[in-house]
């Protein structure tokens, strides 16, 4: 019997929402798919919707009748500072606002190391280390994190606010032999962050089973997350034919990597 009667997910069109859209379908009757991009056909259990979830109007309604919504539509990069303020900020909390009107009873936030990209690497930070977030982007992750705690406590909307660290095909740098995140285990992340009998306000790393860590999950466990890839078959083909970075160097510092050296976005 599935755990939920409908799912939204947002930002289904992207990257990883494209992976949900299958990975997650045996969680609900019915997956609701939103993005501002084409969806394609909706298969027997799905319903698509082309919106923009600034709106509030319309994204509000897109949560009724959803037990629970996964929350993935963003930008994949740096932003702005109008962009953060004209629609990711608006549709984060259009998510939250509508799962209160509408009862949703728990949320799973797209969430990035970003939030905490200035944490110092050998400082391994877990989940409850402050936000020092390394970018604008970054800095709308902290706001949708601080959003999602503020609704648990006050109006009792469970979340999990995944802070994935690289989630792609393949780890592509050395970076990414502790930050690497593959496709299969997000979609096991956000399976576990959605069954988990119980979660609060909870903040998980996304990263697969790493020998290297840079970060730490130590308070994180009741999620059940348990990742079943690795970077680490591809540690002698990264090693081989990528530079050592300067250690000194702020990319190489800090957990957030090539993000942390960047400029203000208005200066591009």
């Amino acid at each position: 019997m599935p755990d939920y009667e409908r799912i939204l997910i947002t930002g289904a069109a992207g990257s990883l929402g494209r992976r949900l859209r299958l990975g997650l379908a045996p969680l609900a009757t019915r997956i609701r798919l939103v993005d501002v991009k084409d969806l394609g056909p909706a298969a027997a259990n799905e319903e698509v919707v082309v919106a923009d979830l600034a709106d509030r109007d319309t994204a509000i309604e897109l949560t009724r009748d959803c037990d629970a919504i996964v929350h993935f539509a963003g930008h994949p990069r740096e932003i702005t500072f109008d962009e953060l303020m004209a629609d990711v900020l608006p549709g984060a909390y259009h998510m939250y606002e509508g799962a209160r009107r509408h009862g949703a009873r728990r949320v799973v936030y797209a969430s990035s190391i970003h939030a905490v990209g200035f944490a110092p690497v050998e400082d391994v930070p877990d989940t409850r280390v402050m936000h020092r977030p390394d970018t604008f982007y970054g800095l709308s992750k902290t706001f949708v994190e601080d959003l999602a705690s503020l609704y648990w406590d006050k109006f009792g909307v469970e979340s999990v606010c995944l802070r994935i660290c690289s989630c792609f095909e393949e780890p592509r740098d050395r970076r990414m032999l502790w930050s690497w995140l593959s496709f299969a285990d997000c979609v096991r992340l956000t399976a576990a962050a959605l069954t988990a009998p119980r979660v609060g306000f909870s903040v998980i790393y996304g990263t697969s089973d790493n020998a290297a860590a840079a970060v730490s999950n130590a308070h994180a466990g009741h999620i059940g997350f348990r990742p079943q890839d690795s970077a680490d078959p591809f540690i002698a083909d990264l090693l081989a034919r990528t530079d050592r970075p300067d250690p000194a160097a702020v990319a190489t510092r800090v957990v957030g990597g090539s993000f942390a050296a960047t400029g203000h976005p208005d200066d591009d």
